[in-house]
């Protein structure tokens, strides 16, 4: 390392697509990793461990990095500026660019994480880890054909944890899972309706299971997708955070977006991205 630059971890945020819940009993998803995610700056190989992070909370990076002398500095890759946080699975990100600072494999997050995090399927790690788009089941990565969904914050944040504790404690999930497993497998097949069918799927179970899963600015998202001709639907556990959506004119989706920014809904300029990886040497920066 020259004098002022830093080496530089970059790891991908998540969309998850379609599978999600199910997921964490063993079924498919489908993931996309994204272009707005975790930095990590390694400013010096040598003193004492010291990590910074933007909110002082390093539960997710320290484990990787326990042992490694020197300074490492955490922020956000390409941050947006929105009133709460978009969710797009900033801890497992920071997990996989912490371990990839650290020189080690990358998968090693995969276990950090769930420790840490004390459950979880994982399909966020393997986001990070793997890039692009893939179909994740019970820790397999398969690449699959990318989608390009327009992206859409519903106007709050949401915490996943409750919501999957509520939905682990449904008696139906295995009718459930079968559902969401074959909907996964189809969806390359007509990506707008098997959108709009994995949204109607997710919101039936969540008012079987009691799960608060749509919010007016969801709602009002998924209306106006409709309304132009697409699909849209939460990206995630649902209560906040964001909505994908997908058209098959792209005129139509443009005008989709315009329609959301109009209403209060910012759309998120979102572009695919490959796994976590070291980039050059730059200029020393400080990431938000």
């Amino acid at each position: 390392m020259t004098p002022g630059s830093v080496e530089r971890v970059l790891a991908p945020g998540k969309l998850v697509i379609a599978g999600e819940y199910a997921v964490v009993d063993g079924a498919p998803a489908l993931v996309l990793a994204i272009d707005r995610g975790v930095q990590c700056d390694v400013m010096t190989r040598d003193g004492p461990l010291a990590i910074q992070t933007p909110d002082g909370d390093d539960r997710f990076v320290r484990p990787a990095l326990e042992g490694q002398p020197g300074r490492f500095r955490f922020g956000t890759w390409n941050p947006v500026e929105l009133p709460g946080k978009p969710g797009f699975g900033g801890s497992a990100a920071a997990c996989v660019a912490a371990c990839v600072a650290a020189g080690r494999p990358a998968g090693d997050a995969f276990d950090i994480h769930r420790t840490v995090q004390g459950s979880g399927s994982g399909v966020d790690v393997a986001a990070a880890v793997h890039g692009g788009m893939i179909r994740f089941q019970a820790g397999a990565v398969r690449a699959v054909p990318v989608v390009h969904p327009i992206v859409i914050y519903s106007g709050q944040s949401a915490r996943t944890g409750p919501r999957v504790q509520q939905y682990r404690a449904w008696a139906d999930r295995g009718a459930f899972r079968e559902q969401s497993a074959a909907l996964v497998d189809r969806f390359h097949t007509d990506p707008v309706r098997m959108l709009a069918e994995a949204g109607a799927l997710l919101s039936a179970m969540a008012a079987s299971a009691g799960v608060a899963y749509r919010t007016p600015g969801l709602d009002r998202i998924a209306a106006l997708a409709r309304d132009h001709g697409g699909a849209a639907k939460p990206s995630g556990a649902g209560g906040g955070d964001c909505a994908v959506a997908l058209f098959d004119d792209p005129d139509a989706g443009a005008a989709f977006a315009s329609a959301c920014a109009a209403a209060g809904l910012p759309p998120i300029l979102v572009s695919p991205a490959d796994g976590a990886r070291r980039v050059a040497a730059g200029p020393d920066s400080t990431a938000r």
